[in-house]
């Protein structure tokens, strides 16, 4: 007979993936804030409720964009090289209006030139693709192709295409604390981008440098268009592979109904789980009270996209019957505050990607579905006709996510505090604008 503390030891080991993960993230979370230090006000929070997030968010003195924060050293150093050129982090000014103006250029596209180029680049990337399969990793080639056609106006070269998926995939992997950066491998695309600058379908702020120029195509269309793009679509995937009655009616219905879909999923998942900003000067909240100029407002969307809803963690595309903007529902952020500017953009070609996707694959998935999303989205694609899939295939996906969740809590425990570590050591940040100021 199995001595008892054998059998206790066992029933430890199996119920790991149940329990350990948890815990080591929430270590991981409490060694985060140990490093980055308190220095945020939360919104929503004590100070501002859902009620005035929107308000808030849109003052004209909640513009500042990375100067003065402790948390903009940490984005700076995920998305180096060149973070200093980084749309998203350019502070206002004549810089950013100008870059700003060329982002909208490239992205002015009629939406029947844009569905037909998301299919053109569907049609090529998913050429073989069929079986257990990562979401996240499969959308990547799509959205790279896509990226370049919308900047160089012709058909990406497959060296282009393994260069920014690369990249992409660094980042994002630095960004979820599974993998370092790796310098030399985002620096390729770079030099890539400095031979290409001429071939830019519309011309590019006269008052940057080369350099500048080839770090703001790599920060707006190369790292942050095909990552967010591809963690969409992974979302949206794995939404249909889990809700078999929405992905046939999917597959079946109106483009109404898809655009609900496509709503939803980004309510739940939001993209952006924080967005600092930095107060460039007081915000009056009544009488009494005012945040000061200076301080960090840590908007966060997950919270807000939560608020003033029935049974929030529910899947339910029926929420987006009444207009959008009666909801707790920023994506793509508010428009006085920045808007992402792929805001119309962005929703179009998700429609065309998800339809042609539909059109060949029934989606399955038995995965964990997250927000952050470190698993990438396991997901099993078959014909679209074909029978139900066999359960043994998803009782595998879901073991095998299971315990992929105990080796990367630690994995991301260690690499992650490496690399908060790291990016306070190197003040990326505020070694620039401390140069800046000398300047």
């Amino acid at each position: 007979m199995m001595p008892i503390t054998l059998l206790l030891a066992l029933a430890v080991v199996v119920s790991l993936p149940w329990w350990l993960p948890g815990r080591v993230v929430a270590l991981r979370v409490r060694v985060f804030n140990r490093i980055n230090g308190d220095e945020g006000i939360p919104v929503p929070g004590d100070l501002v409720g859902v009620d005035r997030f929107k308000e808030v968010y849109s003052h004209p003195a909640a513009g500042g964009r990375s100067k003065g924060a402790a948390l903009s050293d940490l984005f700076w150093y995920w998305l180096a090289p060149g973070p200093e050129m980084h749309q998203e982090h350019l502070e206002a000014g004549e810089r950013y209006d100008a870059v700003a103006r060329t982002t909208r250029g490239l992205l002015a596209v009629p939406r029947a030139e844009a569905e037909e180029l998301t299919r053109r680049c569907a049609a090529r990337t998913l050429e073989g693709v069929r079986g257990l399969v990562r979401l996240r990793d499969v959308m990547m080639p799509l959205w790279a192709e896509f990226s370049y056609e919308l900047v160089f106006a012709e058909p990406c070269p497959r060296e282009a295409r393994e260069l920014i998926v690369g990249n992409a995939n660094d980042v994002v992997t630095s960004l979820k604390c599974t993998s370092l950066r790796h310098m030399g491998r985002r620096n390729r695309l770079t030099r890539y981008l400095l031979g290409r600058l001429p071939r830019v379908r519309v011309p590019l702020p006269a008052g940057l440098s080369p350099q500048e120029q080839a770090y703001y195509l790599h920060g707006a269309f190369f790292t942050t268009a095909v990552v967010q793009m591809s963690e969409a679509m992974a979302h949206l995937l794995m939404v249909l592979a889990q809700h078999p009655g929405v992905q046939d009616k999917a597959r079946t219905g109106d483009d109404r109904y898809l655009d609900h879909v496509i709503a939803e999923t980004l309510r739940l998942y939001p993209l952006f789980g924080i967005a600092h900003r930095i107060t460039t000067g007081e915000i009056q909240l009544d009488e009494r009270t005012a945040i000061p100029a200076g301080a960090v407002l840590c908007f966060n969307y997950p919270e807000f996209h939560r608020a003033g809803f029935t049974d929030p963690g529910r899947f339910d595309t029926s929420r987006f019957d009444r207009p959008a903007k009666e909801l707790n529902h920023i994506p793509f952020g508010v428009a006085a505050n920045r808007a992402c500017p792929a805001w119309r953009l962005a929703p179009i070609a998700m429609r065309a990607a998800a339809r042609e996707i539909l059109h060949r694959y029934a989606l399955h998935s038995s995965a964990a579905h997250t927000r952050s999303l470190p698993n990438r989205g396991p997901c099993l694609l078959t014909p679209p006709d074909a029978s139900r899939p066999p359960r043994a295939a998803l009782a595998f996906m879901r073991v095998r996510d299971r315990w992929e969740d105990v080796w990367r809590s630690f994995v991301q425990l260690v690499l992650g505090t490496y690399m908060v570590w790291d990016a306070r050591r190197q003040r990326l940040c505020e070694r620039h604008f401390d140069h800046s100021v000398e300047d």
